[in-house]
Parts: structure tokens; C-alpha cells; sequence
């Protein structure tokens, strides 16, 4: 957290309220002793000099619990008086008095005309210990400066859902009155919501309306814009590219992964990811384009290529990605006259028997039937053995001449967690590194039945929470607790309208999945503006056909992503 301070001495809060008590006490005095001089307090019974000075006292208490919580000017310290002394007259003498003096508060303006000469003296004792309570401070902030212990370092680095969880529960412990100072480090200044990632390749969504600033989303971290260089765990420093040195005490890995290709030839130069914004961009141009070359192509086949769209990868990612290539394509083909609806081929290979492993049989056997029946291929238990700038090769031998190329079939940490997943054990804490946690993708976090949790946006949002707990109750000298998640539901969109799901195992398919897909992912998104604009794309795209105009270069060639989220 990067804590800001009112001054090398500032008063803490108990120091605030003592001081308040007493400008509040003395304006009180001095202001009590007028309104008795003038004899306003006599219609109040023997006890109104008394009260006065307990009422004077309160405000004044009150003054240096809200107003002094910030460093102020003299006049915002007398604003805050004056209003406290406003808002004291309304209680005290429009309500609590009478009550007193056995009469129902009418709080009218006959009521309030009775006691106005009170209410002058609330503004003026108000004012007054404003002012006296801003010198007071202004005095306590001039001593000389005491040594105080430095704040326990946290680094992230990271800012995706695991990170930027971490921060946010960071943030929230510090209003607890922890005293830890966070430092978030990313590639990137936005929080990208990728389970929506795919509709923005297909033209559905626009790019930016699925991303949050990370400043915004953690406005009290101090966030640092760039790309880590090296972890120095023995030195238990974070260098970045551009020469910054961060010092920690504890570490947090949250880097998210890349795409793995396998060692076949060709697939990593001529492979389209799906990992970031300007992969999604790139390839709904690269389509767009295609579309533009098919419309004008005489050769058939050359056109046939130009036309086929070929996905590895039988995941959520992979189904999701043809069934929006899908839709994309179909969608705006009426700007195409030259192409026959029947033209466009999907090919969908995947390695094991069915698609969607991660759902039931039967959600998975629903899936699969839907997509065919609109007319995507399936090439199911082959691999992609090797890609070219003009075909697919699989592991049967066949060869499929294609314009596009996906993948979507393996990822790996980012190269900064090292060669693999980071081992850490149940706390999250990392095996053999004294100070380090690693959550989200990059790390392999043993379930209690020893498996390891998938690499979700869900479980990372909540393992950043957790880590964040964890290095909390080990600054307080106590145990971490073990991470504990069990996961709500997965759906996956299936285009058209229609997807899949499964709640805590309940099933759900076509319009109601696909509507539920829709809420709790809207639900989810960070920030009141980015629904409404998602909405607003959603509702767009029931009415409009979607755009064709290509926003990036020519797209002719695919740039795997790389680095540190």
C-alpha cells in the first residue's frame, strides 16, 4: 500500500481525538460564557451551562475524528467546525432540548426562530474550534520527526485476476490497520477479462469495453507499468526492464501463462493465440481480410483455402473461438456477394474423443451435436503435427489447406516462473523460497484430494485474496491458512445464441445457458461503465450486423504473444 502520510509526526487518531476534545472544550468555554453573559443559556434549566460544555466537547471530538482524518487548510478546518456546529444545533436544540424540557420537537420554523440565538453561538463555537484545532495540529505536525519502523514490502507482479485480487485484498486490510506496502508490477496498465476475449475476435464486443485500468481497479497500490527483468530471490530484489530495483519481503508470482506449442514444425510461426486484446484484433482482421481476397478469387482452390478456418484445441477456449469464427463469418457475408454461404469451413481438431473434457458427457455429446449440425467439422483423436503458411498437417497424415490457423491447445507459465508451474504447498507459499507465493496460472496449487486446481479466473481471483490473507497473518506472527475452493460452474458459449453449462454439477444447455453465460459473466466484469457498454454491444449486435472494417495491419501474419501479464 503506498502509504500516504499527513506529515513526518502526524497525530495519530487517538492523538486526533484528544485534541479535538479539547478546542472543543476551550471554544466551548469561551463561547458558553458569552451566550450565559447574554443569559441565552438560562431558558434551559440549571443544567444548560453544563450541557453546553459537554456538547462543545463532543463537537470538538468529532471535528478530530473526521475533518483532521486529512491534511488540511485552516478553512477547511473551519468549514468542518461550522458545519458539525450546524448539524450539533439541529440534535441538540431542535430535538434533544425539548425533549428534555418535556416537549415534542416540532423541528418548524417557529421552533427553529426560538432558538436561533443558539444556533448563531453553534456556528460560532464550531468555527472557532476548527481553527483552534487546525493550530493545534499545524504545532504536533512541527515537532521534529520520530523514526518510525518501516512497512512490511510486498511485490505482485502480475495484474491479472490473481494479482489484482491480491491488491485489492491488500487494500482492504489496511483499512483494518495493517501497515503493508504494496507494490503491483504489470506489462500492462488493464485488467482484461478474458473469459469475453472470444467475442471480441468475432466482431461482438469491442476491445476496450472489456478491460479495467489497474489503477483504477486498485487506486491505493502503487502500481509500476512495465516488465520484470529478473526476480533476485536471494537478494529478495524485483528488476524491471527499464532499470527499477524493487525490494520485498515477501514476493507474490501471479504471471499467468502463454501459449506452449509443441516441438512441430511451423506451428508456432503460423499460429494465431487467443491469449490477449490485440491477438483478438489481429485475428478478426485476418478473417475480415480473407473474406475480402475470397470475395475477389477466381481459382477455386485457392479460394477453398482462403475459406477455411482450422482450431486446435477442444477446450473452452478452442469451442468457443470456432463457434464465434462461425458467427463472424456467416454474420457479414451478405457484404460478400461473391461467396456462397457453403463456402466457409470450420475444422475443429482435437486429441481426445470428444470436445469440452472439462463438462459431463452429455454436455460435452450437446455441444458437439450443435456445432455439426451448423456445419463445423471435427477431427478428433489427431494432434497437429506441423503448419505451414498454407496448411495444417495432423498426426493421421491428413493435410488441410487453410487461411487460418488457431491455437488454443496448450499453455505454459510465463518464462518468468521459471521452467514450469511453481510448486507451492496448500498455503501457497512456494517450495524452497524463503518469501515467495505464486497463485494463478503459474502455479500448481494442490486441492485437497492432491490434484491441482484448474487455472481459472475464478479460482485466481480467490487465491489472490487468500495469498494476500496468508502473508497478513505471517506479518502478525501467525499460521497461513490452507487455500480452500471449491468451483461454482463453468459454461462455455456455443454461438447462435445457445451454450453450456454445469452449476455445482447442475446441467444447463441451449437459450437458458446461454443467457446465464451472459449474467454471471456481465456480473462479473469489473466496473458499473463496462457493463453498460457490453450491454449496449450485446443489444447492438441483436439489431445490427456486425462490422467489417479492419482496424490493424494486413494481418497476414500471426504474432504469438509473450511476457508477463
Amino acid at each position: 500500500m503506498w502509504l500516504r502520510e499527513h506529515g513526518p509526526t502526524a497525530p495519530g487518531d487517538g492523538a486526533r481525538l484528544l485534541v479535538g476534545m479539547a478546542s472543543g472544550a476551550v471554544s466551548g468555554l469561551a463561547v458558553g460564557g458569552l451566550m450565559a453573559w447574554q443569559d441565552l443559556l438560562a431558558g434551559h434549566g440549571t443544567y444548560g451551562w453544563a450541557v453546553f460544555a459537554v456538547y462543545a466537547a463532543v463537537t470538538g471530538e468529532l471535528l478530530g475524528g473526521f475533518v483532521g482524518r486529512r491534511p488540511s487548510g485552516p478553512a477547511v478546518s473551519a468549514a468542518g467546525g461550522l458545519l458539525l456546529g450546524l448539524l450539533g444545533w439541529a440534535f441538540w436544540w431542535l430535538t434533544v432540548d425539548p425533549l428534555i424540557q418535556g416537549t415534542a420537537p416540532t423541528w418548524s420554523i417557529a421552533a427553529a426562530t426560538a432558538v436561533y440565538p443558539e444556533l448563531v453561538g453553534s456556528l460560532l463555537q464550531g468555527t472557532m474550534a476548527g481553527l483552534l484545532f487546525h493550530a493545534a495540529v499545524r504545532r504536533f505536525a512541527d515537532r521534529p520527526a520520530r523514526e518510525r519502523p518501516r512497512s512490511p514490502r510486498v511485490v505482485i507482479v502480475g495484474g491479472g485476476f490473481g494479482g489484482v485480487g491480491a491488491a485489492r485484498r491488500f487494500e482492504r486490510l489496511n483499512l483494518r490497520g495493517h501497515r503493508i506496502d504494496v507494490t503491483l508490477v504489470s506489462d500492462s496498465n488493464h485488467l482484461l477479462f478474458t473469459p469475453m476475449l472470444a467475442e471480441v475476435a468475432s466482431g461482438g464486443l469491442e476491445e476496450r469495453h472489456i478491460t479495467s485500468p489497474v489503477r483504477a481497479a486498485v487506486a491505493h497500490t502503487r502500481f509500476r507499468h512495465g516488465r520484470v527483468a529478473e526476480v533476485d530471490a536471494a537478494r529478495r530484489v524485483v528488476r524491471l526492464e527499464a532499470g527499477e530495483a524493487l525490494p520485498y519481503d515477501h514476493l507474490v508470482l501471479a504471471v499467468g501463462s502463454v501459449p506452449h506449442f509443441p516441438d512441430s514444425p511451423g506451428v508456432a510461426e503460423n499460429a494465431f493465440t487467443l491469449k490477449s486484446l490485440p491477438d483478438a484484433v489481429r485475428l478478426r482482421d485476418r478473417v475480415l481480410m480473407l473474406l475480402e481476397r475470397a470475395d475477389q478469387e477466381e481459382d477455386p482452390a485457392e479460394r477453398a483455402r482462403l475459406l477455411t478456418f482450422v482450431v486446435a484445441g477442444g477446450g473452452f477456449a478452442g469451442t468457443e473461438i470456432v463457434a464465434e469464427l462461425y458467427d463472424l463469418t456467416h454474420d457479414v457475408l451478405h457484404f460478400y456477394p461473391g461467396i456462397d454461404p457453403g463456402e466457409p469451413r470450420f475444422v475443429l481438431v482435437h486429441s481426445g474423443a470428444r470436445v469440452l473434457p472439462e463438462l459431463s458427457d452429455r454436455l460435452g455429446e450437446y455441444a458437439q451435436g450443435k456445432l455439426r449440425a451448423r456445419g463445423i467439422e471435427f477431427r478428433l483423436g489427431v494432434r497437429v503435427a506441423a503448419a505451414g503458411a498454407r496448411d495444417v498437417r495432423l498426426s493421421d497424415g491428413a493435410v488441410i489447406p487453410a487461411g487460418t490457423f488457431v491455437w488454443t491447445a496448450g499453455n505454459r507459465p510465463s518464462p518468468l516462473a521459471g521452467a514450469g508451474p511453481v510448486p507451492v504447498d496448500r498455503t501457497l507459499r512456494a517450495f524452497g523460497l524463503d518469501g515467495v507465493w505464486a497463485i494463478g496460472d503459474c502455479a500448481r496449487i494442490p486441492a485437497p484430494d492432491g490434484s491441482p486446481y484448474p487455472p481459472t479466473a475464478q479460482h485466481a481471483a480467490r487465491e489472490g485474496r487468500a495469498v494476500a490473507d496468508n502473508i497478513a497473518a505471517v506479518l502478525k506472527g501467525r499460521r497461513p491458512a490452507p487455500f480452500r475452493f471449491r468451483t461454482l460452474g463453468v459454461f462455455v458459449a456455443l454461438g447462435h445464441r445457445t451454450a453450456a453449462g454445469q452449476i455445482r454439477g447442475r446441467p444447463f444447455s441451449g437459450l437458458s445457458a446461454w443467457l446465464l453465460w451472459r449474467g454471471i459473466y456481465l456480473a462479473k466484469l469489473p466496473g458499473i461503465d463496462r457493463r453498460v457498454r457490453v450491454l449496449l454491444d450485446w443489444g447492438l449486435d441483436l439489431v445490427f450486423p456486425r462490422d467489417i472494417v479492419v482496424t490493424g495491419p494486413s494481418a497476414e501474419a500471426p504474432v504469438p504473444a509473450r511476457g508477463v501479464r
